[in-house]
């Protein structure tokens, strides 16, 4: 199947589509030995050959993950306090892979990883809204009035965040248990929401994005998703 040559480049790691269609105008793309510099044009990138600046180039294949990430570990590659990633937790041949948002050192839970660029803005990027549901354990004890301000919006410094959803678990003087769905994917944005109603999240997990469930999947273990969940999730 014929791709544009700039998604060909893109996808082979050579450039992003705009950086793609400036090396073909410069004349440093070649198909079959033959130098393209028309955008738009068409590779098929099973038969045809396609080489930058003379060495040959070829689409990666791509990877989607699940992982359930434990509490106490880090979304970046390195860490300056030596904290473990999560990457430490993936075979070493899959170091192309990077994380699709992030979770902070004290929440655990759902996280994708991908080497595919459009996969991960399309799951990132507020426009898509992206649904995300979480569980939250707080102290004290939560009531309608509470999750009903933070569905309806609060701001938490100057910043407004709201969540789609909130609905109680359970609650008792001491403690309560809130699920909730969020769509936009700020920053800690479910331990900001009760902080601005003075209230401390004790723990967090991500139970799903997407239509995409945690389900029995261990901490620390991580699974490929399959094709009809990818779908779902770019559909």
């Amino acid at each position: 199947m014929s791709v544009r040559l700039q998604k060909f480049l893109a996808e082979a790691g050579a450039a992003s589509r705009r950086g793609g269609e400036q090396i073909i105008l410069e004349g440093r793309v070649s198909v079959n030995g033959q130098p393209v510099r028309l955008l738009g044009s068409k590779v098929d990138p099973l038969h045809d050959r396609v080489t930058l600046d003379g060495k040959p180039l070829r689409v990666k294949r791509k990877l989607y993950l699940a992982l359930h990430k434990p509490r106490g570990c880090v979304c970046s590659r390195s860490d300056e306090h030596l904290r473990p990633t999560i990457y430490d937790l993936l075979p070493a041949e899959w170091s192309e892979v990077y994380s699709v948002g992030r979770l902070d050192y004290e929440t655990e839970g759902l996280i994708f990883l991908t080497n595919d660029g459009e996969f991960a803005l399309r799951l990132t990027h507020p426009r898509y809204g992206v649904r995300k549901k979480y569980i939250a354990t707080v102290d004290g004890r939560v009531d309608g009035e509470l999750t009903g301000q933070l569905v309806r919006g609060v701001y938490h410094e100057g910043e407004k965040l709201r969540a789609e959803r909130a609905h109680i678990v359970s609650a008792t003087p001491s403690r309560s248990v809130v699920e909730l769905e969020l769509s936009e994917g700020k920053n800690r944005e479910v331990r900001r929401l009760f902080e601005s109603q003075g209230r401390t999240v004790k723990r967090l997990q991500r139970i799903q994005i997407g239509k995409i469930k945690l389900g029995q999947l261990r901490p620390g273990k991580w699974r490929t998703l399959t094709e009809p969940e990818i779908k779902s999730l770019l559909g």
